[in-house]
């Protein structure tokens, strides 16, 4: 009799002991893979809106300007002798923005 009182008892606790798994994959999810999406996302429309002109940095750190662009490559211009070096279009990271010609300084 004590037995299937304990039985009866526990399933309820049991349901309630999954709500921490539950509450914990809920919070990775909105806190690691929804912002991952979006930057994914993000990297492929900057990936597909490239033209020539645009001055890029590439996972390496080299920064040039677009000379030629393919379906998967692109070639960059690098200073200062004017380089041509040609890179996988996945290697692009960010396009640099023009900056202010005035540097601000006094």
């Amino acid at each position: 009799m004590i037995f299937n009182l304990f039985l009866q008892s526990a399933q309820p606790n049991s349901l309630l002991g999954f709500l921490p798994i539950l509450l914990i994959f809920g919070i990775f999810y909105f806190l690691l893979f929804l912002p991952m999406q979006r930057q994914k996302k993000q990297t492929a429309a900057m990936l597909a809106d490239l033209q020539n002109g645009d001055s890029v940095v590439t996972s390496g750190g080299i920064v040039g300007t677009i000379v030629a662009l393919d379906n998967d490559t692109l070639v960059l211009r690098v200073k200062p002798d004017n380089l041509k070096l040609q890179f996988a279009r996945s290697s692009v990271t960010s396009k640099v923005t023009a900056t202010p010609s005035g540097d601000g300084k006094k």
